[in-house]
């Protein structure tokens, strides 16, 4: 636990290294805190912040920089974020979200995004929500099968599976029938759950193709949109913390390219409510100790269809992304709720 004069020292620290991304040496920072303090008392301050991990001094300055586990304390216990008000966003900004259409919407809240902050903007695409009227299953010979999903507005997914053994087409008509019969107007999801419970009670083969025709939908399912809309991945090629490091700055845009870690950390926060913050490296799923993300989930009708953020050095001014990320999925849920 840190007293209140080193949670003072710490905070100022802190808003000082995010204005000029300069160390912070006692000088200025006895001026910051406004604490009358003696040079040699605000050292030794620092010199315990510094043990605890939440700042440290770089090579070629006596100045200090906040750690991860510095901002992170920063963030949770020092961060007082506004409340934004729509009436508080530029018209021209806000229209940008009108609902047309979802994807259009999608785009435009991810160049919102960056705009904004100037930094990344990266939305996920609402996941559709499959609900499958009618099944099918087709023989197709050497252990191939169709299957047909057609869903309550007449949309049809294909999808050719491989199978361990070598159905008849009798038996294929059995597990289609089932389907029909027990699982119609459940979305795929419903359907994983419940099979799962079931499974016991169907006939083995029967069981396993049914359990494929899931597992199909979900794979047609996932190929039939783009996940992920990021924007304003050039904007980090003038920011200070990476502009001198071309090695970093291959690794962001591998990360950019590929989408996959980024995906994996967004789909995280679909499960958490409000904005989230991911400071540096502290995330696993994408440990990145130059990056933080200031993401929350969005929703359509009360149901949370997705996720969007903005990604940045961890010097950003926590407080303005909480409140960009935070309208921003406010003004989506509210486009994409209308009918």
């Amino acid at each position: 636990m840190l007293d209140d004069r080193a949670k003072i020292l710490l905070k100022a620290l802190v808003e000082r290294y995010i204005a000029d991304g300069q160390p912070v040496g006692s000088r200025t920072l006895s001026r910051a805190s406004g604490l009358e303090l003696s040079a040699a008392t605000i050292r030794n301050v620092m010199a315990d912040l510094e043990e605890l991990g939440l700042i440290v001094s770089p090579h070629t300055s006596a100045g200090r920089v906040p750690t991860a586990r510095g901002y992170r304390l920063f963030v949770d216990t020092m961060l007082t974020a506004r409340p934004f008000k729509l009436e508080g966003l530029a018209g021209d900004t806000r229209d940008q979200l009108q609902p047309d259409q979802p994807q259009r919407v999608i785009a435009n809240a991810a160049q919102m995004l960056s705009s904004l902050s100037q930094f990344v903007g990266v939305v996920t695409a609402p996941r559709k929500v499959s609900v499958f009227r009618h099944v099918e299953f087709l023989r197709l010979g050497d252990k191939r099968i169709l299957v047909i999903l057609v869903a309550p507005d007449g949309d049809v997914q294909n999808r050719v599976i491989f199978t361990a053994h070598d159905y008849s087409q009798s038996q294929l008509i059995e597990a289609s029938n089932q389907l029909n019969e027990h699982y119609s107007g459940l979305t795929i999801d419903e359907m994983r759950e419940r099979l799962k419970r079931e499974v016991d009670q169907l006939r083995g083969e029967i069981g396993t193709l049914m359990q494929a025709a899931v597992q199909a939908g979900s794979d047609a399912l996932a190929e039939d949109t783009e996940k992920l809309v990021v924007s304003g991945e050039r904007n980090l090629l003038t920011v200070q913390d990476f502009s001198n490091d071309l090695g970093s700055l291959r690794r962001l845009f591998d990360l950019f390219e590929q989408k996959t870690q980024l995906m994996r950390l967004l789909d995280g926060s679909n499960r958490a409510e409000g904005v989230n913050i991911y400071i540096g490296g502290e995330s696993q799923v994408m440990p990145f100790e130059e990056l933080s993300v200031v993401s929350a989930p969005y929703q359509i009708d009360g149901q949370v269809v997705g996720t969007l953020g903005v990604i940045g050095p961890t010097r950003m001014a926590y407080d303005r992304m909480i409140e960009i990320v935070d309208i921003t999925s406010r003004l989506v849920s509210n486009a994409l709720s209308q009918k």
